[in-house]
């Protein structure tokens, strides 16, 4: 474990200010979407116009007649929707900026196809649905703590995302306004994608990286087993030992750099959860004896982060 440089720190902090700002001005622009516009009446009464709220999916509202009342929120949220077009126009370049920056100055190293479909999960509103967990989890800590793990702590070629079982028709209603599957979202992505004939909870690609999605044990009335679509080929999510500790865990979220200097936001687990989790794992005794060595040594390293560096995160 390794401090970043002081240039290198300096630049993330800035352009994670940006990228929170435009997460910001994202939000502010969904609330603008679709439009507004006057409605003339009909033959019986031609000299009434009303206001009109059109949506993005094409459904239409009536806001009421012409009066001076109509007018005002007529002409609010066209002021509003040009300031948050300016302001999300502006920030995405200033983002582009920090993100050759990023490149420049070395600031990240997670895998790129990681920040992409972190990315891809936030704009189609899925990423409320999943934690990283596992191995990956090491950046988000590493990143706010200003350090480097080990080498041999973050290598990992697959990605673990929990997927909470409770929100499971929120999810369906979700997934079905943006694709036909899951898998269909990680093919946005890359569309080499597939899911693995022998492990079903699993998508790989050309270059060998897998996407995993796990799910808490069968508690009460979930349903078992699962698929998170209808779609011929998607993913049959699997159980996971020690999944329910991992979703009711604090959150821990925190922006992440690839190597190409792109960001994203990863949602994962208190690093103190953590740290409890691997090390429970690391003592199981039919565990695979190099993957409980490894346990332990996350568990090790995100202790020493904690206490050195982010001593407010040492009773979550």
């Amino acid at each position: 474990m390794s401090e970043q440089t002081a240039d290198v720190m300096r630049q993330y902090i800035d352009a994670v200010s940006v990228f929170e700002a435009r997460e910001e001005a994202l939000a502010e622009a969904k609330q603008v979407r679709g439009g507004m516009y006057w409605h003339k009446g009909s033959i019986a009464a031609p000299d009434d116009t009303y206001l009109v709220r059109t949506s993005v999916s094409g459904s239409e509202k009536s806001l009421g007649r012409r009066t001076p009342e109509t007018e005002a929120i007529y002409n609010k949220f066209l002021q509003r929707k040009e300031m948050a077009q300016q302001r999300l126009t502006g920030l995405t370049a200033s983002l582009a900026r920090h993100t050759r920056m990023n490149r420049a100055l070395r600031v990240g190293r997670v895998n790129p196809l990681v920040v992409e479909i972190l990315n891809r999960l936030s704009a189609t509103q899925l990423s409320e649905h999943f934690r990283v967990v596992g191995t990956h989890a090491l950046y988000a800590y590493e990143s706010v703590a200003g350090i480097t793990f080990a080498e041999d702590a973050v290598a990992t070629r697959d990605i673990d995302l929990l997927w909470d079982v409770r929100k499971r028709l929120a999810f369906d209603t979700a997934l079905r306004q943006v694709d036909s599957s899951m898998l269909g979202v990680l093919r946005k992505v890359d569309v080499t994608f597939r899911i693995r004939d022998s492990q079903k909870y699993t998508a790989v690609n050309k270059d060998g990286f897998e996407v995993d999605i796990l799910r808490r044990k069968q508690v009460a009335y979930d349903p078992h087993p699962i698929k998170l679509s209808d779609d011929d080929e998607d993913f049959w999510v699997v159980q996971a030992p020690g999944a329910q500790e991992l979703i009711d865990a604090p959150r821990f979220s925190a922006v992440i750099v690839a190597t190409n200097g792109a960001m994203a936001r990863m949602n994962t687990l208190a690093p103190m959860a953590f740290v409890r989790f691997k090390r429970w794992m690391s003592a199981l005794p039919d565990r695979d004896p190099l993957k409980r060595r490894r346990d332990a040594l996350q568990a090790n390293a995100v202790e020493d982060a904690v206490r050195e560096y982010l001593p407010q995160w040492a009773t979550s």
